[in-house]
C-alpha cells in the first residue's frame, strides 16, 4: 500500500543552479525610442489671483513649448463654489498666435510676417464673426519713416498711416449719415510730438478734436497742462517729488471742478503705501502693496504679492470697504 503522506516536491537542479542569472529588466522607454532620451517636460508656470471685492480666482497655467519657440497658455476664473468660468486657451508664437474662447466657441488670430527688412506684412481675423484686417508696414529709406496701409476684411475702407519721428498721421475714407443720407468723407487723425522749453508739447487730433499738452517735468517736478478744442476744457496735471520714495500728485479739471490727488511712499523695492481722493466719485482710498506694484510676479520675495485697500465715501462713511488682492505664482 502506498504511503499516503505527502512527499515535497523536489526542485529543479536547474533552478537551484548558482550560477543562473536573474530575470533582465525590462527595457526603459529611452532604450527603445533613443530621441525621448533628450525631451524633457516643459516647465510649468502657474499664477493665481484672488480679489476680495468680485471673489473671484483668476487662474493661469502656462509652459513654453517646442524649444521655447512657443508658448502655450491657459486662463479661467472660478469662484468659492469652484464654478469654472471665461476659459481661454492661447497659442503664441514669433509669427503666429491663437486665442480661443471655449464658452463663445471663437478663435482670434494673428499673424506676422517679415517679407523682408524693410517690408512686414499682418493679419488678424475673428473666425465666428468672419471679420479681420490685413495690414502692410513697409519702412522708408529714412530711419524712424515707416509707412502702413491697412484695411478691414471682408469689406471696410482702407486706411494709410504714416509714421516718423515726430509722430503719425492717418488718413481714412468713411461715411456718416447727414440727413437721412449717407456721405463718404475724409477723415485725418494724427499725433505729433516736439521738445520745447525743457519740456514736451504734443498736439493729438481725432474726430474733429484737437488735444493740445505740454509736459514739463524735472527731477522733482512734472506739470502737465492741457486743453481741448473746440470745447475748451482745460485741465492740468502736477506732480512733485519729495524725496526718492516720497511723492505727490494732483489733478484738476476746470471744465467740471473735478479733482483728485495721490499720494505715494515707497519702503524699499517691496513696500508702497498710497492714499488719495477722487471728487468725481466722491471716494477717498488707501492701499498697501506688499511686493513690486509694477514688477512681474517672479521678482517679488516668495512670488506673490498682496494689496490691501481701503475705500471710504465721502457721503456714508459707515459704508467704508476693505479690499484685498492676492497674486502667487509656482513654478513646477
Amino acid at each position: 500500500m502506498a504511503d499516503p503522506s505527502p512527499q515535497s516536491a523536489t526542485p529543479s537542479p536547474a533552478l537551484q543552479s548558482p550560477t543562473s542569472e536573474p530575470p533582465s529588466p525590462p527595457p526603459s522607454p529611452c532604450s527603445v525610442f533613443p530621441s525621448l532620451k533628450g525631451l524633457n517636460r516643459p516647465k510649468l508656470r502657474v499664477t493665481s489671483e484672488f480679489d476680495s471685492d468680485s471673489l473671484l480666482f483668476f487662474n493661469k497655467v502656462s509652459c513654453k513649448i517646442f524649444d521655447n519657440l512657443a508658448k502655450l497658455k491657459l486662463s479661467f476664473h472660478n469662484n468659492a463654489q469652484r464654478e469654472v468660468s471665461q476659459p481661454q486657451v492661447s497659442f503664441t508664437s514669433k509669427y503666429v498666435s491663437v486665442l480661443y474662447d471655449v464658452e463663445e466657441k471663437n478663435a482670434f488670430v494673428k499673424s506676422t510676417v517679415d517679407v523682408s527688412p524693410r517690408l512686414q506684412l499682418r493679419a488678424l481675423h475673428n473666425v465666428k464673426a468672419q471679420q479681420g484686417e490685413v495690414a502692410m508696414e513697409a519702412n522708408l529709406a529714412e530711419p524712424g519713416y515707416s509707412l502702413e496701409l491697412s484695411s478691414p476684411v471682408p469689406i471696410g475702407y482702407p486706411r494709410a498711416t504714416l509714421k516718423f519721428p515726430l509722430g503719425e498721421v492717418s488718413v481714412q475714407e468713411k461715411e456718416v449719415e447727414e440727413e437721412e443720407k449717407s456721405k463718404r468723407i475724409v477723415s485725418v487723425n494724427g499725433v505729433l510730438k516736439r521738445q520745447a522749453m525743457n519740456g514736451v508739447c504734443s498736439a493729438l487730433y481725432t474726430d474733429e478734436e484737437l488735444r493740445l499738452r505740454y509736459a514739463y517735468k524735472d527731477k522733482a517736478l512734472s506739470f502737465i497742462p492741457t486743453i481741448s478744442l473746440p470745447s475748451n476744457a482745460v485741465s492740468f496735471a502736477f506732480k512733485r517729488q519729495f524725496s526718492p520714495s516720497d511723492k505727490l500728485s494732483y489733478w484738476y479739471n476746470f471744465d467740471s471742478n473735478m479733482w483728485s490727488a495721490v499720494y505715494k511712499r515707497t519702503y524699499g523695492k517691496d513696500y508702497k503705501f498710497k492714499a488719495g481722493y477722487d471728487s468725481d466719485v466722491r471716494l477717498g482710498w488707501a492701499s498697501l502693496w506688499v511686493g513690486d506694484e509694477d514688477g512681474k510676479v517672479k521678482t517679488t520675495p516668495m512670488k506673490m504679492k498682496v494689496q490691501f485697500m481701503l475705500q471710504v465715501p465721502q457721503d456714508d462713511i459707515k459704508t467704508s470697504v476693505l479690499m484685498f488682492r492676492v497674486k502667487k505664482r509656482w513654478d513646477l
